[in-house]
C-alpha cells in the first residue's frame, strides 16, 4: 500500500496526517519549513499560529465552540494540544503560541506511521495525496495546483496579523482587566476611549501610511480579518460596532461604559505578551508605533511584533471539490485547511480531519464515512462542495450553515444551543461509522 503523502504541517496537514496514522497508514508529511519561510511565518515549527492565539469561543451557543466539541469528541490531535497548552481568555479557547506548536511538532514526529520530508513541494503529486498546504502556498505550488485544474480556478484574498506588545509596557494605571459581561474570568486588558480620543484616534488611523503590498486593494481583504485602518476608512463608527465596541464593559474609574474599547488578549501561558484584538493591520512599523500608541495605556508600549499584510490563496471549491475535500474528477488528490475556502484554524483543523478520514476508507477500499449535514463539521464539508455558491468567499464555521430547526424556540442563545445538542446527538450516533 502506497504512503499517503501530506503536504503542508500547518493546523490541517498536522491533523490530517495525525488521523491518517492513527488510522494504520503510512504518511509522508512535506514542510516546506525552515528551509522556506514567509513573510507571516516565525517558527520552524508546525501548526504555527500567524493571526492570533485564539481559537474564539468555547460554548455551545457559539458555532465554532460546537466545532470544537465535535472535534475533541473524535479525538483530534490540534484539540488536544490546544486544551493543553490553553490560557485563561475568558469565553474563549486561547492557547500559549510556541507552547501549542511544540507539542503538535513532538507528537507529529514522534508517530512511528509519519515521515517527516523536509523542503518544497513544487507540483501536485499523484495520489493519494492530501494538500494542505494554507493561505500561504508557495507561488510554484499555486502555479501548480492552478495547472492541475486547467487554469482561471483560482483565487486570493488578503489577510493581516495584529501586532504583539510587552504586558509590563502597558499602563494598567489607565487600563484595567475584564470580561465582556463579566463572563468568565477577566482575563481581558481594556483601554477605554472618550470620545474626542476616539475620534482622534480614527482620522489618523484612516490616514496613516500603508506599507506597500502588490496588487492590494481593500476590496478583496476578507471581512472576517480586516484590516482595522480599511474599517476606519469605511466610516467613523464602524470600529464603535467592531473590534472597539464597548458594550458589556465598564470602566471601574467611572462606572459607566466608554465610548468605544480596544481590548488585549494574552498570547503566551506566562502572560508576558498580549496581542491587541482584531487589530489586524498592514499600515508601515513606524505608522503603528504612532497610531496605536494614541490608545490610552498603550502609549509607551513596547511592540515585539509588529502587524504584517500577506496575500492568501483560495479555491473555487463548489466547482472542484467534493463534500470529503477530494478533487471531483480524482478522489485521492484531495485538498484541506483555508484554501479550501474554510476560515479560520478550527475550521482549518476541521476540514484536515475530514479530507484524512475519509481518504483512509479510499485507501483501504472501506465505505466513506458520512458526516452528518447537522453538526458543524459536515456543514462546513458540504457548503465548500455546493455547486450553487456561485460567488464563492472564505467562511468561518457559523449556524446559518446547517439545517434549521423543524420547530420553534425563543431566543437566539436556546436556539443555537438546541442547534449545538442537536449536532452533537447526530454526531455521536454516526461516531461508530467515522
Amino acid at each position: 500500500m502506497k504512503p499517503v503523502k501530506v503536504i503542508g504541517a500547518g493546523l490541517a496537514g498536522s491533523e490530517a496526517a495525525w488521523q491518517l496514522a492513527r488510522r494504520g497508514l503510512a504518511v509522508e508529511l512535506y514542510e516546506m519549513k525552515p528551509a522556506k519561510m514567509t513573510p507571516a511565518h516565525h517558527s520552524p515549527d508546525f501548526a504555527e499560529l500567524v493571526c492570533s492565539n485564539s481559537l474564539r469561543g468555547d460554548r455551545l451557543e457559539n458555532a465554532v465552540g460546537l466545532l470544537k466539541e465535535e472535534l475533541r469528541r473524535l479525538d483530534s490531535l490540534i484539540l488536544g494540544c490546544a486544551d493543553a497548552t490553553r490560557v485563561e481568555a475568558g469565553g474563549c479557547l486561547a492557547v500559549d503560541r510556541g507552547g501549542f506548536s511544540r507539542m503538535v511538532t513532538e507528537k507529529i514526529r514522534s508517530e512511528a506511521n509519519i515521515t517527516v520530508i523536509d523542503g518544497e513541494v513544487t507540483e501536485v503529486p499523484e495520489g493519494p495525496v492530501i494538500i494542505a498546504t494554507g493561505p500561504l502556498t508557495s507561488d510554484a505550488l499555486s502555479e501548480a495546483i492552478g495547472r492541475y485544474f486547467g487554469g482561471a480556478t483560482q483565487l486570493n484574498f488578503y489577510d493581516a496579523a495584529a501586532p504583539l506588545v510587552r504586558f509590563d509596557s502597558i499602563d494598567m494605571d489607565k487600563a484595567w482587566f475584564a470580561s465582556r459581561y463579566n463572563r468568565g474570568t477577566p482575563d481581558y486588558v481594556n483601554c477605554a476611549m472618550d470620545e474626542a480620543q476616539y475620534k482622534a484616534f480614527v482620522r489618523e488611523l484612516a490616514a496613516a501610511e500603508e506599507a506597500p503590498v502588490h496588487g492590494f486593494e481593500d476590496s478583496k481583504v476578507f471581512e472576517g480579518c480586516m484590516p482595522v485602518e480599511v474599517m476606519a476608512r469605511r466610516g467613523e463608527d464602524t470600529l464603535r460596532y467592531g473590534p472597539l465596541k464597548p458594550v458589556g464593559l465598564n470602566d471601574p474609574r467611572t462606572g459607566k461604559e466608554p465610548y468605544a474599547v480596544i481590548q488585549l488578549r494574552k498570547d503566551n501561558a506566562a502572560g508576558t505578551i498580549y496581542n491587541l484584538v482584531g487589530f489586524q493591520t498592514h499600515l508601515r512599523f513606524p505608522e503603528q508605533r504612532r497610531v496605536f500608541s494614541m490608545i490610552p495605556g498603550l502609549e509607551h508600549a513596547e511592540f515585539v511584533r509588529y502587524g504584517v499584510m500577506h496575500r492568501n490563496t483560495f479555491l473555487d471549491s463548489p466547482r472542484l471539490l467534493d463534500s470529503t475535500y477530494a478533487d471531483r474528477r480524482d478522489p485521492f488528490v484531495a485538498f484541506a485547511g483555508q484554501m479550501t475556502g474554510v476560515e479560520g484554524y478550527v475550521e482549518s483543523t476541521a476540514s484536515g480531519f475530514l479530507a484524512a478520514v475519509c481518504m483512509a476508507a479510499r485507501v483501504k477500499g472501506e465505505p466513506i464515512p458520512q458526516f452528518p449535514a447537522e453538526t458543524a463539521i459536515g456543514a462546513l464539508a458540504h457548503y465548500i462542495s455546493d455547486p450553487s455558491v456561485v460567488q464563492f468567499q472564505p467562511m468561518n464555521v457559523n449556524f446559518g450553515i446547517l439545517p434549521p430547526l423543524a420547530y420553534r424556540v425563543k431566543g437566539k442563545a436556546n436556539k443555537n444551543l438546541a442547534i449545538a445538542e442537536r449536532a452533537l446527538a447526530a454526531l455521536d450516533a454516526a461516531m461508530p461509522r467515522l
